[in-house]
């Protein structure tokens, strides 16, 4: 292979490898390969004014594609303000491969101006970070890149570029990078041994995350769960792993609190956790999580999963889809006739309990809209009016997403992808990056006031490539979402429900987001009551490009 310049050579490895995008924000240390790319036309860069937005977009794009990412954050500045995203992508298991540049090898003893330990700084937020020190490994160690990021688990990897390393000249042939098949089954006699184990359960439980939607065992989960009777709960679930109308899925188990998990777990005598670890709360309880006798078995392609917090009896290490196919049918053979009724009632008795229960919601939802302001549930039901049927939905709503998601359920896998590792600011990046990927489909982006300011700049890449997504701003005022976590801990510490910290309003001075909007470049209106919903959708999705709806939800006007 002859010489050429490192820089080139890497972008060379990027087109063999099929790079669509470069998402990024350009710094002077990465001026050699980024002038470079006007060789290079299959690959767009897209700019973005802010890094935590490149990331935030990057992520969008790998969830909706399920594929390895490039993006371009510069030095120790740019990286650093990339990090919350990345802890985001990294608890999303978004396969991103960052590429971060720097001034040389040969100023590692100056303490040079943006100069920082780069590797250092990201590992905490990623599966691997590395720096490229010889330019004859620039191509390996960008192939080693991409192959970490797409092997399970999925997440996040980071490679940083010494400018006089990508100036040096290397010979490196190009040719694509290797891909790992972990479509594995454990042998029959440990399906065997999984299925003796939950056959007997009279309260069985099913613990889901999004290991399923990677593995595309939606239907056989479905199936598992029906024959094993079992109700379905997600943990470190952001995807549609079951559809959101299926009788047996139940929510999601506590966010916050470990408690509010417990008291569904505790009640169970056998469990099967599939493609998560358990469990993802912010305050998890250290024990009693699980009954003493309970039998549990868990499925993962992630070793690192399985038994991470509570021990199991019997963990897998093995592809979802394929396990809990031969699963329901060792489980199926082993059920006694009345083993099979009873499943059978707990199916009933879920799907009964589940449609009470969403009665119940919907007759809130209208008492609601005749007694008070406009809330998220009249927005939710309009717009599912309008919605095409293949729409995507970006879903940051946090406190209004009970309401809109009510009458747009998440039932089709790739149809809707919710914010998950607790920063602020995925859904107006998320989206974009979402429409990128699926330019032939709806998506609808949805956001808070206090989540939105954190990537708002993301409205002017919307607007620069003419992305056609569309927005909506939940606008309450107010950090919502820590108003429902303080009244839960006065609960707690046994402290008398008063007013709330100050630091929680967000109402003064008021914030324009329709002006903010256009000032980016993208239209927008605001709505403020339910007889404006329904004409301002239509807008938005009749406009030929992006759009933003600034709805004002749950205050007096």
């Amino acid at each position: 292979m002859a010489s050429r310049p490192a820089r080139v050579a890497m972008l060379e490895q990027f087109k063999a490898d099929g790079i669509r995008y470069m998402f990024g924000n350009p710094g002077t240390v990465e001026q050699g390969f980024l002038d470079e790319l006007r060789g290079f036309p299959e690959i767009e860069y897209v700019l973005s004014l802010q890094e935590a937005v490149v990331v935030g977009i990057a992520d969008g794009y790998a969830r909706a594609t399920r594929r390895p990412t490039l993006l371009q954050l510069h030095s120790g500045v740019g990286l650093g303000n990339g990090i919350g995203m990345l802890y985001q992508a990294m608890r999303g298991h978004a396969p991103l491969v960052v590429i971060v540049g720097e001034s040389g090898l040969a100023y590692d003893s100056m303490e040079a101006q943006m100069a920082a330990d780069l590797v250092g700084m990201a590992k905490p937020v990623t599966k691997w970070s590395t720096r490229v020190v010889d330019p004859q490994s620039t191509l390996r160690v960008l192939r080693r890149a991409f192959k970490v990021a797409a092997t399970p688990p999925y997440g996040p990897v980071m490679v940083v570029l010494p400018a006089d390393v990508m100036d040096s000249l290397t010979s490196e042939k190009v040719v694509p990078t290797s891909y790992l098949h972990t479509v594995v089954s454990p042998d029959g006699e440990t399906v065997a041994d999984a299925a003796a184990l939950l056959a007997d359960a009279r309260r069985p439980l099913v613990i889901a995350g999004d290991g399923v939607h990677f593995s595309g065992a939606q239907d056989e989960l479905a199936k598992f769960a029906e024959t094993w009777g079992a109700e379905v709960w997600g943990a470190d679930w952001a995807e549609v792993n079951l559809p959101a109308d299926h009788p047996l899925y139940r929510g999601q188990l506590g966010h916050m609190f470990g408690e509010d998990s417990a008291r569904v777990t505790a009640a169970a005598d056998a469990v099967l956790i599939v493609g998560t670890y358990t469990l993802p709360e912010v305050y998890p309880l250290l024990d009693g999580v699980f009954a003493e006798d309970a039998r549990i078995v868990h499925i993962d392609l992630d070793p690192g999963a399985i038994a991470k917090n509570f021990p199991v009896d019997l963990g897998l290490v093995a592809d979802p889809k394929l396990t809990l196919a031969r699963l329901a049918e060792a489980l199926e053979r082993r059920q006694t006739p009345d083993q099979r009724r009873s499943a059978a009632d707990r199916v009933r008795v879920s799907a009964e309990q589940k449609a009470t229960a969403y009665d119940l919601a919907l007759a809130q939802d209208l008492a609601a809209d005749q007694q008070g302001p406009l809330t998220a549930a009249y927005f939710g039901r309009e717009l599912a009016k309008q919605l095409p049927a293949d729409a995507i939905l970006f879903d940051e709503a946090l406190t209004s997403s009970p309401g809109l998601f009510r009458y747009n359920p998440p039932n089709q896998p790739g149809g809707w992808h919710q914010t998950r590792g607790g920063s602020l600011g995925v859904g107006i990046p998320g989206a974009i990056g979402a429409k990128l990927a699926h330019p032939d489909r709806t998506v609808v982006g949805f956001t808070g006031d206090g989540g939105s300011m954190y990537t708002v700049q993301g409205l002017w890449t919307a607007a620069r490539y003419d992305i056609d997504a569309k927005f909506v701003i939940c606008n309450n005022g107010r950090y919502r979402l820590l108003d429902l976590n303080i009244e839960q801990y006065w609960k707690t510490q046994d402290i008398e429900h008063h007013d709330f910290p100050g630091p929680f309003d967000l109402s003064h001075p008021e914030i324009d987001f329709a002006a903010l909007s256009a000032s980016l470049g993208v239209p927008a209106i605001r709505v403020e009551k339910p007889d404006e919903v329904a004409p301002a959708i239509a807008k938005a999705l009749a406009h030929p490009g992006p759009f933003l709806i600034d709805l004002i939800v749950g205050r007096d006007q």
